[in-house]
């Protein structure tokens, strides 16, 4: 959808989400970043200044305000999925000593909703909300794989496909045999696709009626998850999302 046709809320959700990538910014900043013409941004700074969805610093840059919070905290205590999955994947991170997440689908859009983090000097950049690339990310194309055929094939066509690094996926043709081998091995994953040096393990997650309801995922450096290192990290991670899934209710058959 182009700039001039987006709805005050959707122009509202790009100002907050890259306020949300960058901790803040300059009202030039924003309007360059997003593409919103100048007038417009500035009336939906100050609306959003005045809802509390965002404040200004002593310099008048912006940033993510305390309504978030509430709103956030609200949001996060009705999805008992955390709190259901985050002993399995702290026991994990114990385990493997590596980035935890779990993620779920949500329209066409993936995000991290819960993240246990390592304890390893080498670390890995992520944060909860943050939004997943359905065809770059171990954790994205596990949950796209197990979506129903209607949903997958309408997703695959609309993708927009940029190679972002020489192993990124780059064709509908490519994706769609990749997410046939994910269901095939039961667990997904990223070599280095959406960011060169990172790698990440995913596996499914179902619920009571034996639907996916989100996925979990280890991420380290191509230095912590090498070629020989994925196999076993794999039985970890496919085991933990099974104990989960069966905690949520689900049944193996």
């Amino acid at each position: 959808m182009e700039n001039g046709k987006k709805s005050t809320l959707e122009r509202a959700m790009v100002i907050l989400e890259y306020l949300a990538e960058h901790g803040t910014a300059s009202a030039s900043e924003l309007i360059e970043s997003s593409g919103i013409a100048k007038s417009t941004a500035y009336l939906l700074l100050k609306e959003m200044l005045q809802l509390g969805l965002i404040s200004q610093n002593d310099r008048g840059h912006y940033r993510l305000w305390v309504r978030l919070i509430a709103l956030g905290e609200r949001a996060s205590a009705q999805l008992d999925i955390r709190e259901t999955s985050r002993p399995h994947l702290e026991a994990l991170m114990e385990r493997i000593g590596l980035l935890c997440h779990f993620g779920i689908f949500d329209g066409d859009t993936a995000y991290y909703i819960l993240k246990i983090e390592s304890q390893s000097s080498i670390s890995v950049r992520s944060y909860v909300g943050k939004r997943l690339s359905l065809y770059r990310s171990g954790l994205g194309k596990c949950l796209l794989a197990w979506q129903p055929e209607s949903v997958r094939d309408g997703i695959i066509a609309e993708t927009e496909f940029k190679k972002v690094t020489p192993t990124t996926i780059a064709s509908p043709e490519a994706l769609t045999a990749e997410l046939a081998h994910i269901r095939m091995q039961g667990w997904g994953f990223d070599n280095g696709e959406d960011e060169p040096s990172v790698r990440c393990v995913a596996a499914p997650v179902f619920d009571a009626r034996g639907q996916i309801a989100g996925a979990i995922s280890v991420v380290g450096t191509s230095m912590q998850v090498t070629d020989d290192a994925v196999p076993a990290l794999a039985e970890q991670v496919v085991a933990c999302a099974r104990e989960i899934s069966q905690d949520l209710g689900w049944v193996e058959h």
